[in-house]
This record gives structure tokens, C-alpha cells and sequence, in this order.
């Protein structure tokens, strides 16, 4: 799976690359990241990205000319994906579906916004939740590692992906413990303890949340 990432801030996503699962993944080509840099589709001498709101209003608004060259300079774009809080709330399901795409762009933005023929332009309009951030780079950030872990070869036991919070049953994962047994007082659950497979699975299906009651 490629990533396409356009952003006018390449070295945010330098550590991000390198590190932990997603570096791992891209060492063994299970995905690959392709950082292009806005500046570099600037007009004119002074590289200009963005301009001032047709009819007024606050900041400055990125040009749809200088992202859809960026767009059109992508060998595979393949779905693209502009991040802006106008966009449809990612989830899990929406992750798992990414997840079997062979390419996708993520535009990043930044100012005030991005001038609304780019919004049309893209093939989807995503927000990773109702607030802003000072630009896309770090929702493209979430999105590239909630898809990434569903794609086979990055995470070694596939199978707790299928288990976990928000997945096929739509369910809030069942509390989870480890070592110390007793710590401050407070202790693991006995039955987890036991060994009995049977009331384990009990245990855990009866202290999941379904999604709807945490809604």
C-alpha cells in the first residue's frame, strides 16, 4: 500500500516514517510513504500556495491551482483524500475500507482552509473529528496508521485487529490486564486468572460496552 502525502510541511512526517510499526513497515515494503512538498507547485517567483477569500473574510485560503498540479504530479494517486473538518468523520469502518486501497493521496491543509473546487476535486472529504487542528498534517498521521495496521505484514498477529475496540461487532474492547496480579490493593480479575477458556470468553463478552451506549 503507497501513501501520497501533500503537505507544505514535509519534515513533520521525518520521525513519523522512521518510527516504531509504521518504520518497521516501511523497511519490509509492506507500505511505502510518498511525502511531496506544496512549495515546490508555487506560482510565480515568490512560490505563492495560497490568496485572499473571494468576497472577504479572515486568513488565507489554499489555491486550487497550486494543490491539483501537486495532485496531477502523483505517477498513482489513486483515491484522494483531502483532510478538512467539512469532511465525513472517520471511524473504523471507513479505516478497513482505506486500508484495501493500492494507493492513496492524503492533502494536507493548512491557513484558513482550502478553496471548495479542491474539495470537489477529491474523491472524499475526510475529518477525523468535530475540532481543528493548525493543519492536516497530524490527522493524515492518523488515518495513515489506523490503515496501515490492517494492511497484512504490519502488525505480526493479525487477528487483534479483529478483536479489538470499535471492530466488527461495533463493541468497546473488554477491559485488559497484565503483571503485577495485585497492585495498590487492586487486583486482577480471578476468572482471567484461571485458565477456563470457556469463562474467560464469558467474562470478556459480558464487560464489553457496545458502541451505542458510550454514543
Amino acid at each position: 500500500m503507497n501513501y501520497n502525502i501533500i503537505t507544505i510541511f514535509p519534515e513533520i512526517f521525518d520521525s513519523f516514517i522512521k518510527t516504531s510499526l509504521i518504520g518497521k513497515a516501511v523497511e519490509k515494503n509492506s507500505i511505502s510513504l510518498n511525502i511531496v512538498d506544496l512549495k515546490s507547485f508555487g506560482i510565480g517567483n515568490y512560490k505563492q500556495l495560497d490568496d485572499k477569500p473571494y468576497g472577504g473574510g479572515p486568513g488565507m485560503i489554499l489555491r486550487v491551482d497550486v494543490l491539483d498540479s501537486a495532485i496531477k504530479s502523483i505517477k498513482n494517486p489513486g483515491k484522494v483524500v483531502v483532510l478538512s473538518p467539512k469532511g465525513n468523520t472517520f471511524n473504523q469502518k471507513k479505516a478497513a475500507e482505506l486500508s484495501k486501497e493500492q494507493n492513496i493521496t492524503l492533502v494536507c491543509g493548512r491557513y484558513e482552509g482550502f478553496d471548495q473546487r479542491i474539495l470537489e476535486i477529491a474523491d472524499e472529504v475526510i475529518s477525523i473529528g468535530n475540532f481543528v487542528t493548525m493543519g492536516g498534517e497530524i490527522p493524515s498521521q492518523v488515518i495513515i496508521e489506523a490503515t496501515a495496521r490492517l494492511v497484512p505484514g504490519v502488525i505480526g498477529d493479525i487477528c487483534s485487529t479483529e478483536e479489538e475496540s470499535f471492530s466488527n461487532r461495533k463493541i468497546i474492547e473488554h477491559p485488559i490486564y497484565t503483571k503485577p496480579e495485585v497492585y495498590k490493593g487492586k487486583a486482577v480479575p480471578k476468572v482471567l486468572l484461571s485458565g477456563d477458556h470457556g469463562k474467560i470468553a464469558k467474562w470478556k463478552e459480558a464487560h464489553s460496552i457496545s458502541k451505542k451506549q458510550v454514543e
